[in-house]
């Protein structure tokens, strides 16, 4: 009898796993516990650190990746996984504020990093599922068809492989489409612990469980952890999703946070083929992977701003209904959500952090597209370090000003920062309250405002709820079990541990102490 799935049948006492993390092997490097010199030291093991090791490995520097939890955990091990330089509608949009030069050198570097990423597939021989599939992005709406046609155009003007189509492969009608060729897709962790396993050893190194907390500037640089051990380096590569080091570049007025959501599924139905993305909201992606000798579907979508809304569990109900009305979905094997970052001009920050700062280097503001933009970040990060220059930075330079139409609304956004900076504390809450099992409400304790939340196993959990970071009130995220930012995307576990940075102190628990705001700005 098939499985009946309906969109009430996602628990929210369950706890969200990705299919990324269910399907490959864990890590278990050491923590850093003595003070180390190395040509090189990293910030973060996701994607763009790993791939930076690699490559800067073999150029010959010593390496070293330091990681605040474990390696390939948190947004590379909870994406969609599509590689591809695809990103929305993006090249019309860069060619007409940025120019056609730029919208060049911002297509040829993600095609670029497909390439890249096929060639150490096959160099490393790694298995990773990596399959060479179109991408699209269609709409449903007759208003967004003109745009569409018009990218397409665009892009291929630039180089890449697309045409505008009026049908895709899928179990419903579009208005139009452009269709990508050469793109791919890939299992990211299967692929990066691979990588990983060549960046370790030979007077290279990966650190987890290890947080850096502060950057002293110079040459060399030294950073300092939160175990209070020192690692000295010539260059430093912040790759930590928001950087963890500001350097007075305000990086936190310069983007903003948002959420989206994935479900993996089984369906009656062979899938099509392709990686497909709408081109309006609500955001919603497809794209098939490979599983025990099956297949399933990811369903992606249902972007929002951090810690901004209601019901956060809502946004997998949505997804599961949009999946039953167009597959026989027979069962819900895994969901999962993510965090990134949005810039002004929705192309990533990549290069010095600063003009003060000419040996420290950042990467952050994937906008969701951080498989190709990564590996792009790798290869300019390697080039400048290598020798000073790289073809892409114009495009991608964190210190560049673009005259652009967004800002207007990104303004708009941190204004509503602003708001939220504030609005919490100034809320009205009751000094004595219930709280019942699997919730979560802000009390007042000792005149105090306290998260509470009582577990599944009757058990209360009490903590601070001024972010650690710049002191907003932190949000309960009742899909994830989390207190979160909806300032700068920092996120909290229930008992205070970080998640997500750019917050570098956890929550008190204690109602006698308060928190430790660092903005670790300069």
């Amino acid at each position: 009898m098939e499985k009946d799935i309906s969109k009430n049948n996602i628990s929210s006492d369950t706890v969200p796993e990705s299919l990324w993390m269910a399907s490959s092997a864990k890590t278990n490097y050491p923590a850093l516990r003595n003070d180390i010199k190395v040509d090189v030291a990293i910030v973060g093991g996701g994607i763009t650190g790993i791939t930076s090791a690699y490559m800067l490995k073999k150029e010959g520097f010593n390496v070293a990746v330091i990681e605040a939890d474990r390696i390939i955990q948190g947004t590379t091990g909870h994406t969609t996984a599509k590689i591809t330089s695809q990103h929305g509608l993006i090249y019309n949009k860069i060619k007409n504020y940025m120019g056609e030069e730029k919208a060049r050198q911002y297509a040829d570097a993600n095609e670029t990093a497909i390439g890249i990423i096929s060639d150490l597939v096959e160099q490393e021989k790694i298995d990773c599922d990596f399959h060479e599939e179109p991408a699209y992005v269609y709409t449903l709406m007759d208003s967004y068809v003109q745009q569409i046609a018009d990218e397409a155009n665009t892009a291929a003007g630039l180089g890449i492989k697309s045409t505008f189509i009026e049908n895709v492969p899928l179990p419903f009608k579009v208005k139009g489409a452009v269709k990508f060729d050469g793109q791919a897709r890939f299992h990211p962790r299967k692929y990066l612990l691979a990588l990983a396993k060549k960046v370790d050893g030979e007077g290279s190194s990966i650190f987890e469980h290890t947080r850096v907390v502060d950057i002293n500037k110079g040459s060399p640089c030294v950073l300092v952890t939160n175990q209070g051990k020192k690692v000295t380096a010539d260059n430093i590569v912040i790759a930590s999703h928001f950087p963890c080091f500001d350097g007075m570049g305000f990086y936190f007025a310069r983007m903003y946070p948002e959420r989206s959501y994935a479900l993996a599924l089984k369906v009656k139905e062979k899938f099509s083929g392709g990686m497909y993305i709408t081109a309006e909201d609500p955001g919603r992606s497809l794209r098939s992977q490979e599983y025990e000798g099956g297949e399933l579907i990811i369903v992606g979508g249902e972007h929002h701003k951090t810690a901004h809304g209601t019901s956060f569990h809502k946004h997998y109900e949505n997804l599961l209904e949009f999946a039953n009305k167009h597959y026989d979905v027979q069962e819900l094997l895994y969901r999962w959500s993510t965090q990134d970052y949005t810039t002004l001009d929705k192309i990533p920050y990549v290069g010095r952090l600063t003009s003060k700062t000419p040996n420290i280097y950042v990467a952050t503001g994937f906008r969701k597209w951080g498989m190709t933009n990564s590996t792009v970040s790798a290869m300019i990060l390697k080039d400048l370090i290598l020798k000073g220059r790289n073809p892409w930075i114009e495009v991608y330079d964190p210190s560049r000003f673009v005259l652009n139409p967004s800002i207007t609304s990104f303004v708009s956004i941190n204004a509503d920062v602003a708001a939220k900076l504030v609005s919490g504390k100034l809320k009205i809450v009751p000094e004595e309250i219930d709280v019942k099992k699997d919730e979560a409400l802000i009390v007042d304790i000792d005149g105090n405002k306290m998260g509470v939340y009582r577990d599944n196993k009757e058990q209360l959990h009490v903590v601070d709820t001024t972010c650690t970071h710049m002191g907003c009130e932190l949000k309960w995220n009742d899909a994830e079990k989390s207190w979160d930012c909806p300032c700068h995307g920092s996120r909290f576990t229930y008992e205070g541990e970080i998640i997500e940075g750019p917050a570098i102190n956890e929550l008190q628990h204690d109602y006698k102490e308060k928190n430790k705001i660092d903005p670790n700005i300069v």
